[in-house]
């Protein structure tokens, strides 16, 4: 063993977790087993998946006002079933999206006004009434059984991937509900990934958008052509473990980190080679809790990994395909979920690298990763510039074949860096644009797949086949095997089969149904309002006379 101990700037960071009251506190926190994140952040504002009755939602509050929060609070809602994952707009400080285990997406705009609760007494509130909950600006029905995991494009405005319960993951392009000229009705996928035959755990796009990087339940790492969809381009086998597999790129390299299980159940880290999936660059074996471990990557060349259950985040810095393990956070409460601020946001006069939120228990808690030095002065070697508010693509460019590196800030001055652009080329090759950390011939590995279902490629494709099932779906026998014959399957009216006055009755029935449908949401949130009150007088009742 070297005597040396390796040189690194981040080899001492440390973390510090705030008090209770720089905590955000009295969550709830929802019980439903899906996994993700729980909790997204764009630095100003947290979204919380919320424990709620009469339907999903979810919470937005904000972070310069920690402390303990009213027990009725207003919620976004707008799902008929509990929300599974929100992602915030990189390029729209107040838009958030939602996804649902009722197959659609939800776009919100947060206004700040909505945050007038916190400033009022517990008086002032009982008088204003009911509080007064936010609806979303759109719907995107995906017409699958859920909407598992959101990720926003890194360099493109508008363009955010789902994943689908169909196990696929698409491309819609919201500009037109960002900017509101659309109610989500009309809008198609601009692209589909397929191929997976199991669950959808994570995906993430690379840094400049053109690649998605796919895990999934049947321990297949997958590498997709963004702006094509369809097969992967590359394909490997991942962890063998059956638990919940992650994947993250690391920045502007062709390097890719996925955290899995192995067969015995021991957690693990794999470093990959975008560019030769043959067999990970690098594998190391972390420990043998059982929790899903969470990556986030930091543009100092820092993976940071918390794991679920666990109250320790430990960090790495990656130098060369080498990863070198630099501390670890420490901590006796366990994490539900965890979220970390977009770069720009974070405290440079605190030389703080990296802010987290860890939901545990009824709090979110902020954990603010420091290097320990004392020179006042701008650290320029730690604080590279990191990605801007400014998109370098709209979704129409994107989608066209342009292609652009993010557009950076300085974190010193605040001053704009442009990215890079360029035309996309063969999807492949290892894009021009990312950095590769080392060289490696490339050999990725061919992708056999002999299944029948057809590949999405375009919003056309797409209709083409929904069309098409909604006619006739084929018989699967308990063998697996395809019978000859097809059963015509009733869906929806056919404009050409029913009269007009059987489709306006149709109509006005749907829409009598949905009017009962928001009338009993409505008396379900007035019922849990009702309850959250008389919980509150009950606890103030306990504690005025010392029970």
């Amino acid at each position: 063993m070297s005597r040396f101990v390796r040189p690194s700037k981040y080899r001492h960071v440390y973390g510090t977790a705030a008090k209770k009251e720089g905590c955000l506190d009295n969550v709830k926190v929802s019980n439903n087993a899906w996994d993700t994140n729980l909790v997204s952040t764009n630095g100003r504002y947290v979204a919380l998946n919320w424990n709620a009755s009469g339907g999903g939602a979810f919470a937005v509050m904000p972070v310069d006002r920690p402390g303990k929060f009213p027990d009725i609070y207003p919620l976004c809602r707008g799902h008929t079933a509990t929300v599974l994952d929100t992602a915030w707009s990189p390029f729209h400080e107040d838009i958030v999206v939602s996804g649902s285990d009722d197959g659609t997406l939800g776009i919100w705009k947060i206004d700040s006004s909505m945050f007038a609760i916190l400033d009022m007494t517990e008086k002032e509130r009982e008088k204003a009434g009911d509080v007064k909950d936010i609806a979303p600006l759109a719907r995107i029905n995906t017409g699958t059984r859920k909407v598992g995991q959101i990720v926003f494009h890194p360099t493109a405005s508008g363009l955010v991937a789902v994943s689908t319960g169909d196990h696929q993951v698409r491309i819609y392009d919201i500009t037109s509900i960002i900017e509101g000229g659309s109610d989500g009705s009309n809008i198609q996928p601009s692209s589909v990934m397929a191929g997976p035959r199991d669950s959808i755990q994570s995906f993430d796009f690379d840094y400049s958008g053109d690649r998605l990087a796919v895990t999934s339940r049947d321990k297949q790492f997958r590498i997709y052509d963004a702006r094509k969809g369809g097969e992967p381009i590359a394909q490997a086998p991942g962890h063998e473990g059956v638990k919940g597999a992650r994947v993250i790129w690391c920045g502007d390299s062709d390097r890719l980190i996925t955290t899995g299980f192995t067969r015995t159940s021991d957690r693990q880290m794999f470093l990959w080679n975008s560019s030769d999936l043959s067999k990970p660059v690098k594998s190391l074996t972390l420990d043998t809790s059982s929790g899903v471990v969470m990556p986030f990557w930091s543009d100092n060349q820092v993976i940071f990994l918390a794991g679920k259950g666990d109250g320790n985040v430990r960090y790495y810095e990656l130098e060369g395909d080498e990863l070198y393990e630099l501390a670890e956070y420490k901590s006796t409460e366990p994490q539900r979920g965890m979220t970390f601020v977009p770069r720009r946001t974070v405290n440079a006069n605190d030389n703080e690298i990296g802010k987290a939120f860890k939901v545990t228990g009824n709090l979110i808690q902020p954990i603010s990763f420091q290097v320990p030095r004392r020179a006042e002065n701008f650290q320029s070697d730690i604080f590279p510039p990191a990605a801007s508010i400014v998109p370098a693509l709209t979704g129409a460019e994107f989608f066209s074949g342009k292609r652009a590196t993010p557009n950076l800030i300085s974190l010193e001055n605040g001053s704009n860096i442009k990215g890079s652009t360029g035309q996309a080329t063969s999807s492949a090759a290892t894009p021009a644009l990312s950095r590769p950390v080392s060289p490696v011939k490339s050999a990725a590995i061919p992708v056999q797949d002999t299944r029948e279902e057809p590949t999405y490629s375009t919003k056309q494709d797409l209709q083409d086949s929904a069309a098409a099932t909604s006619r006739h779906v084929p018989i699967t026998t308990s063998n697996g095997n395809r019978s000859a014959t097809a059963t015509p399957v009733v869906s929806t009216p056919n404009a050409n089969t029913s009269s007009p006055t059987e489709m306006n009755a149709l109509r006005e029935e749907l829409e009598i149904l949905k009017e009962e449908m928001a009338k009993r949401d409505t008396l379900i949130r007035k019922l849990e309002v009702e309850n959250e009150r008389l919980r509150a007088n009950e606890r103030k009742v306990r504690e005025a006379v010392g029970i």
